[in-house]
């Protein structure tokens, strides 16, 4: 079970209360980063070349607006993690009834699986082009970058960041370098900065742009990314995170802009003003781009490119369906079974499609990812602008009206945009089948979604009305508790025999009641607490008696003698095979009163199996964990 904080094993774990100037701002820098990666996926490639092969710089002002519609939505996110201290999903969960909420959630995870499918098509298709390997085999390749993920959440979220930004560096540079080998022309770029009146070839392009900019998972994730961040709770700290984490999204998104403007001027040098208006194939794209450019540099980079988009999202992908599940379900799986199902659930029909349809099915199999996206997006934006509306739970951070109405406008336009590439897609779709029970069904699925659209939309203004909110920025004020305790008589300590057991000990000592001996009931007891690992004990369990069992008893009765010498009661128990489930059956059946753990358990590998022993064991139990380090 989730503990209630966001991303509980990273909330507030970078500190910014005692850091001033550029060093502040440095320390609030990485959330929109992680972020930003969703703006620059394959799903925007194959929009920027079309619209660049198809209609030279004439889109790159949609490209801009698209870019500051995300700067607006994903600021709204950011300021609802800041000011709450809840994500989208936590918030959603609080306001909406039950059934509702089970809807959202399913919606957002059909949503990740659709960005991990266009990511896991993209590096597929960017190991092809680099290696020659079909993509068969480079989409199963996809499943390693789940060990990627293990490696970086070990070392905390500044490393995490620091690993994107390389790869955004990656993306940016080599379309830098590309562009520099093509020699766009730079007047007539700068004049697709420019409005104007689009053809409705071009119109169609440019919906696909917009539609495919704002990734209905970022707003879930964007809004926990923050809380990362150890803030002073006082108006002015809250202010200026809202500042600093404004202008990190106004950097990050940037950042996007630019690689999604390199690639349609690109496209735009490349194909457009060569005569090839047709390229709209990532693939064909990459064939082109060497004897168009004269050279073979530009291809490499744009396979080095499209893979380094397609592997950020091994960090984003899992953290946002973390988010998600959490926040919905308040249900948490460790890292590596979550990364691995999102995984899996985007490669089985990517290697199905490939290895039915053949590989000639992967751009509409792309173009079906999209169109999960823009089905869902709605039912993130909506319930985020009426959130940071709420001067009841806002306070002063409430946005003003000048804010909110754009907000809408810009809600309006993304839903309806995105409304038209699903209704243009389900028209497609039921005069392409005779099937009518099909068609019952799916017509049923989309009232279905429009109704709950219209809900979400409407139940905030109804709902407020019926409530008198009365909420301080810092919660409810907490009336503290001054009984007396009840007396600590049993305290487990989980040893492993290393020369950190001498300060578990202490430590589960100091915390003992003094010792009256002519009372039974005063006496706190201590019970040594150790798993077995020997293969011998993993099968026999207590029927065991090799030479580490009845070893590892002695090490423990050595305890026992140790402080019955001081006065102390002492019992020992030993475990078997599954080291959380053991702690925690030993610890119930003993009736713990506490728990004493020390912080280093497992190391290296053994964290990608099992996870971490202390995380898995204090969501188990409900007695007070003590967490020694060493």
């Amino acid at each position: 079970m989730s503990t209630g904080k966001s991303l509980d094993n990273l909330n507030e774990s970078v500190s910014v209360q005692k850091k001033v100037g550029w060093r502040k701002l440095l320390a609030f820098i990485g959330p929109a980063y992680l972020v930003s990666v969703g703006y620059m996926d394959p799903g925007n490639w194959a929009t920027d070349l079309a619209g660049g092969a198809a209609f030279g710089y004439q889109l790159i002002w949609i490209l801009l607006l698209s870019n500051l519609m995300a700067i607006l939505l994903q600021s709204l996110s950011a300021r609802l993690g800041i000011v709450r201290r809840l994500d989208l999903a936590q918030v959603n969960r609080e306001t909406y009834p039950p059934i509702v909420n089970l809807s959202l959630y399913i919606l957002a995870e059909l949503a990740i699986a659709a960005t991990d499918l266009a990511e896991v098509l993209g590096m597929a298709i960017g190991i092809k082009l680099l290696t020659g390997l079909p993509m068969m085999y480079g989409t199963l390749i996809t499943v390693t970058d789940t060990f990627l993920f293990l490696f970086l959440q070990r070392y905390g979220i500044r490393k995490m960041e620091a690993f994107i930004i390389l790869l955004v560096a990656t993306i940016g540079f080599s379309f830098f370098i590309q562009l520099f080998i093509a020699k766009p022309n730079l007047s007539y770029a700068i004049k697709g900065f420019i409005p104007t009146k689009l053809s409705p070839e071009a119109l169609y392009i440019a919906v696909g742009i917009i539609g495919a900019t704002v990734m209905p998972h970022n707003l879930y994730l964007h809004s926990a990314l923050v809380q990362t961040r150890k803030i002073d709770r006082n108006v002015e700290g809250i202010k200026k995170s809202i500042f600093y984490n404004f202008i990190d999204s106004a950097v990050a998104l940037n950042a996007a802009f630019f690689v999604n403007a390199a690639i349609l001027i690109l496209a735009a040098t490349a194909f457009y003003t060569t005569g090839h208006k047709e390229v709209a194939k990532i693939e064909d794209a990459h064939a082109l781009l060497a004897p168009l450019l004269g050279s073979k540099m530009a291809p490499i980079l744009f396979a080095i490119a499209l893979i380094a988009a397609g592997q950020s999202s091994t960090v984003t992908g899992t953290l946002a369906g973390q988010i998600v599940m959490e926040g919905y379900l308040k249900l948490r799986l460790n890292p590596w079974i979550r990364r691995l199902i999102t995984r899996l659930v985007a490669i089985i029909p990517a290697v199905l499609v490939i290895g039915i349809l053949g590989e000639g099915r992967v751009d509409a199999l792309l173009i079906f990812s999209q169109v999960i996206l823009s089905l869902q997006l709605g039912y993130a934006v909506i319930p985020l602008i009426h959130f940071v509306s709420d001067k009841s739970t806002m306070g002063e951070f409430a946005i003003g009206w000048k804010v909110k109405l754009i907000s809408w406008v810009v809600a309006s336009i993304l839903v309806y945009l995105n409304g038209h590439l699903v209704f243009d897609f389900l028209s497609s779709f039921l005069d392409s089948t005779n099937q009518i029970l099909l068609k019952g069904i799916v017509i049923l699925l989309v009232l279905f979604f429009v109704g709950l659209l219209v809900y979400i939309t409407i139940y905030p203004w109804i709902a407020k009305q019926g409530k008198n909110y009365n909420i301080d920025l810092h919660g409810d004020l907490v009336e503290l508790d001054w009984t007396k305790a009840t007396p600590v008589n049993r305290i487990a300590i989980a040893v492993d025999f290393s020369s950190s057991d001498k300060k578990l000990i202490k430590t589960a000592i100091d915390h003992a009641f003094i010792q009256q001996p002519q009372d039974d009931n005063q006496v706190t007891e201590f019970i040594f607490i150790h798993i077995v690992e020997s293969a011998t004990a993993n099968y026999l369990l207590e029927a065991s008696d090799d030479i580490e069992s009845r070893k590892d008893q002695e090490r423990l009765d050595g305890y026992v003698a140790a402080l019955f010498e001081k006065g102390y009661k002492s019992t020992t128990v030993l475990g078997y095979r599954n080291r959380v489930k053991e702690i925690v059956r030993i610890v119930q059946e003993k009736d713990a009163q506490l728990l004493v753990m020390g912080a280093h358990k497992h190391q290296g590998w053994k964290d990608y199996l099992f996870g971490e022993t202390i995380e898995s064991v204090r969501h188990k139990v409900s007695i007070p964990v003590l967490i020694v380090n060493h």
